[in-house]
């Protein structure tokens, strides 16, 4: 389309160069416009309905979501700053901006995955979603691009904005911002949501920066500072730069780079034993693990003893977010079986505890039972989420073993683990109870390796770091402590 946009109307609000220049300008089915706050992607969302109403006259409809009903309210007021100069009359009671031109824009919450189905049968020309990181799937979104039509003709797409963060970060991460290796990257391979075919439909993934918004920066000169007071370093620098890599506010926030580690190979008397998570329409999971009998050296730091080592992995899921390969308890152990065929087991035959549930007979043989028919033997793993009075609780066990002492963790995962870095550090606290995670988001192997920390728990206080300074930590030292495994 070139640098100018056509206008034949009257236009009131004008992108900026660069990024939402760019949103406003893309002829693509799909754009998604993320990263900092500040960077004016709620102004780009309505702008371009501005510029799509001035082609489109009569025949654009438009559909702005988001999550929550508080969170429309000033993204409506900010609506009638825009639309007002234009003639647009906003009806209260429908939530719908009409213009003379005959198109119209609602603004809507999909509080529940389900509120998506009451569009059914309705045909927008344009679908815009707010904050997409707050939906914990994709589903509903997905859903409501199957509204974009027009008996009229008129050019439909989807536009979304983000942050890094929320519920949804792990699979909008993985959709788009993962592909992106260039900035405004598209990408042609499209699946159909309901069929699974390819469509040629293109996407694109615009980053923001809040110094791609400098009308904000000359309007509120402090809002960097007010920033500053407002978060930790890390928050800020998310904020500030839209670094998907950084997410404030995590359930398990003493996650760090410390503990991940490139493959080696380990003592072969270390004691190893699988953690497993049971899902056939969402996905199962299985972890193998290897505990310290005594400190190691490494070239990346030291592993205490009493530590535990993520060393494989398999998550079985189709690679839609929270969506399982379906397989038969039977499919399950065969595959677990295979992949032990290849893998450094150490001198202790394997076994291992698992989510309690898949013991229960209902009837016939329990899932457990038809697993160890093929050799693959679990016992019950120790459930306890929160609240247990005494030895740490599943996830507090969780927490002490990744924080360590903080500079030594207690738990370690190898980097070709990519589902356990892709979903588990970026789990969010359950909003209505704060104290545990967020179920809604792919917890699957969180809960599995919550079954292993509670396999081996620790006791004691963590250990105060002595002797050698912090930046010696890896290339010597005891990597002795307090901490205790029974």
């Amino acid at each position: 389309m070139g640098q100018t946009i056509q206008a034949t109307g009257v236009i009131e609000w004008r992108p900026q160069p660069g990024p939402q220049l760019e949103f406003v300008r893309s002829d693509s089915f799909e754009v998604v416009y993320g990263g900092a706050r500040g960077g004016g992607k709620t102004d780009a969302s309505l702008g371009e309905f501005q510029y799509h109403e001035d082609r489109c006259r009569g025949a654009a409809k438009g559909l702005f979501v988001r999550r929550r009903r508080t969170d429309l309210v000033a993204t409506i007021a900010r609506a009638k700053q825009i639309y007002s100069k234009l003639d647009a009359h906003f009806n209260q009671a429908r939530s719908v901006f009409e213009f003379p031109s005959g198109a119209t824009i609602r603004f809507d919450y999909l509080e529940r995955d389900e509120d998506a189905e009451r569009y059914q049968g309705h045909d927008f020309t344009r679908v815009y979603v707010e904050e997409l990181t707050q939906f914990p799937s994709p589903g509903p979104v997905d859903k409501l691009k199957a509204t974009l039509r027009s008996a009229a003709g008129a050019h439909c797409g989807c536009r979304a904005t983000c942050n890094p963060g929320g519920p949804g970060h792990s699979w909008v991460w993985a959709r788009y911002v993962d592909q992106a290796q260039g900035k405004f990257r598209r990408f042609n391979d499209y699946p159909d949501p309901f069929t699974g075919e390819v469509l040629t439909l293109a996407k694109v993934f615009i980053p923001a920066k809040l110094s791609d918004n400098p009308r904000l920066m000359l309007a509120d000169p402090m809002y960097v500072a007010k920033l500053q007071q407002s978060g930790s370093a890390a928050l800020v620098r998310a904020w500030l730069e839209g670094d998907w890599n950084i997410v404030e506010g995590t359930y398990f926030d003493g996650w760090s780079p410390r503990n991940v580690l490139t493959p080696i190979a380990l003592p072969a008397h270390w004691t190893r034993f699988r953690s497993f998570d049971w899902g056939a329409a969402r996905p199962f999971s299985v972890g193998w693990w290897a505990l310290a009998s005594e400190a190691l050296g490494t070239a990346q730091g030291i592993i205490p003893r009493g530590a535990l080592v993520r060393t494989n992995e398999w998550y079985g899921a189709t690679g839609k977010a929270n969506e399982g390969l379906k397989l038969s308890a039977d499919q399950v152990a065969q595959g677990i079986v295979d992949r032990e065929r290849h893998m450094d087991r150490g001198s202790v035959p394997m076994g291992g505890v698992a989510d309690p549930s898949i013991f229960a007979k209902n009837g016939g043989p329990s899932i457990a039972e038809r697993m160890s028919q093929a050799g693959v033997h679990f016992r019950p793993a120790d459930n306890t989420r929160v609240g247990r009075a005494g030895p740490l609780s599943g996830w507090d066990q969780m927490r002490a073993r990744i924080r360590g002492d903080g500079i030594r963790p207690m738990l370690f995962v190898f980097d070709t683990c990519r589902d356990f870095l892709r979903t588990v550090p970026l789990l969010t606290h359950d909003r209505d109870r704060p104290e545990d995670v967020d179920t809604n988001g792919e917890d699957h192997i969180a809960d599995e390796t919550r079954y292993a920390c509670l396999s081996r728990p620790l006791r004691g206080k963590a250990p105060v770091p002595s002797g050698n300074p912090p930046d010696l930590w890896g290339r010597g030292g005891d990597g002795g402590g307090d901490w205790k495994t029974v």
